[in-house]
């Protein structure tokens, strides 16, 4: 059987069912290469007193998992929600066609956690990420996505390549903003929501340049704002 399973925001955010199906596994994977934890694995190895296997995008993409799950019982773990990630759906698809049974075990997630800026979820419009550019590839199609979601009056959440620090993420905003004639004031900026070093900053892009901030974070564009939003997003 094969367990995907949510690790929620920081190290104690693992569910009672969580534990009860790793307590049933053989092996124990951990899904290490989509995001910055805010924590070390050996945390994580203590509480849930199992020996965790790190898997890289090679592994989680492969067949490995799911032929190890025909045999015995396989938990990847997955930090925040578990389907948030298309591979993870892909897993889910190869068990059905393999007729390995599988179960999900959700928790909480950073779409959970933004609404501590006081921006209301429902007026969050499409998610999009920022790549880290390369060399000779900057893609800014990110950027679209801002423009038709502030078209409409709503909310941006841009997720973070898991490479990219804060001062090169808001150089490639302004880059991206200014090739689309978009025109962005005040942004918010929220590093390790959920977790006790959990940080929200919203200011003018300027002024966060030379901000430090811990990883995972991540940017939110806000549109056209409620006065209640208004009301809590500027106490940050």
């Amino acid at each position: 059987m094969l367990y995907i399973i949510g690790l929620g925001l920081n190290e104690k955010g693992i569910s009672l069912q969580g534990l009860e199906a790793i307590k049933k596994c053989k092996k124990i994977y951990l899904d290490n290469y989509t995001v910055n934890f805010p924590y070390s694995e050996k945390i994580l190895e203590k509480n849930i007193k199992k020996k965790i296997i790190s898997a890289n995008r090679e592994i989680i993409e492969s067949d490995k998992l799911i032929k190890e799950a025909k045999k015995e019982n396989v938990a990847l773990l997955v930090y925040g929600s578990p389907l948030t990630a298309t591979t993870h759906i892909t897993l889910i698809q190869e068990a059905e066609k393999n007729k390995i049974k599988y179960e999900i075990i959700y928790n909480a997630s950073i779409f959970d956690a933004i609404a501590e800026t006081g921006l209301q979820i429902y007026k969050f419009g499409k998610i999009t990420s920022m790549p880290k550019w390369q060399k000779n590839f900057s893609p800014k199609s990110f950027i679209e996505v801002v423009k038709q979601n502030l078209e409409i009056d709503s909310h941006s959440l841009i997720l973070i390549d898991i490479g990219l620090d804060l001062k090169n993420a808001l150089e490639e905003l302004e880059e991206s903003a200014k090739e689309y004639n978009l025109k962005i004031d005040k942004i918010a900026i929220c590093s390790r929501l959920g977790t006790k070093d959990s940080k929200i900053f919203y200011k003018e892009i300027d002024k966060l340049k030379n901000l430090e901030i811990k990883k995972p974070y991540c940017i939110i564009i806000p549109s056209k704002l409620h006065f209640m939003e208004k009301e809590v997003l500027e106490k940050f």
